[in-house]
């Protein structure tokens, strides 16, 4: 009992911003790995040069193989950021956060890397295939990098009210529309990746299905924030009315 009070009780925005500071280098690490393992795949498989439509992806018994490796090194990622954002929080509402953090600064740093290291992406629009678990995720870089910047921004306002100690409480109806906001950004992407080898793949990924999954996932947070006060507001609040 006496551990569960201590979890949850409340911490100097200071000492937040240490293991948050770590979690962020953590995360430009982890997208360096990502990005020079993707430099070595599109030297092997791409030669003269990784451009949509991907008319040979996944074609020949080299690619079956090493798309399966691919898959699971995507899956023990994921193992490695859920890993570390559990070993860094102290309650669910921290270990949640910095999953989103990690996971943002990833996706982020990734193709800054791929710049570094490549120069590509040369536009924001360029293609990209996503992800490959449950199957093949693709669209334009803008895409995941909008999505990595809301999480972000969620991670550092539940940190912040983690710091308050404002632990966020969701309805098992919030969850619920979070969860199908997630799945509308999923499938868009599904949905352009059975198209990735197609001469009209563009025309695949649907802007409108994948923009109403972080706008419903905003709005609901939004929601959340306002219906969950942080205690130690409610309590200054009381204190001045009493003068």
């Amino acid at each position: 009992m006496h551990e569960q009070l201590s979890d949850t009780s409340p911490q100097p925005l200071k000492a937040m911003l240490k293991p948050f500071c770590i979690v962020v280098v953590f995360g430009i690490a982890l997208a360096y790995i990502e990005a020079a393992v993707v430099v070595y795949l599109r030297t092997i498989f791409h030669p003269a040069g990784f451009t949509f439509p991907l008319t040979e992806f996944g074609i020949s018994p080299l690619w079956e193989r090493l798309l399966l490796t691919e898959t699971g090194r995507e899956a023990a990622t994921l193992v490695v950021i859920f890993t570390a954002s559990w070993l860094f929080g102290r309650n669910l509402q921290q270990r949640f956060a910095f999953f989103l953090t990690i996971f943002a600064v990833w996706d982020i740093f990734y193709y800054i890397w791929l710049k570094v290291l490549i120069d590509w992406p040369g536009s924001i629009m360029d293609w990209d295939i996503l992800f490959l678990i449950p199957t093949v995720w693709a669209g334009p870089v803008l895409a995941p990098i909008l999505i990595s910047f809301t999480l972000l921004i969620f991670a550092v306002i539940l940190l912040y009210r983690s710091c308050r100690a404002g632990i966020l409480r969701p309805t098992p109806i919030d969850w619920l529309v979070f969860i199908l906001a997630a799945l509308l950004v999923v499938t868009s992407f599904c949905i352009a990746g059975l198209h990735a080898a197609e001469p009209d793949f563009k025309s695949h990924f649907h802007w409108l299905l994948f923009t109403a999954g972080p706008l419903s996932a905003i709005v609901l947070f939004t929601k959340c924030l306002l219906k969950s006060k942080c205690p130690l507001q409610s309590a200054s609040q009381k204190t001045k009315g009493r003068f």
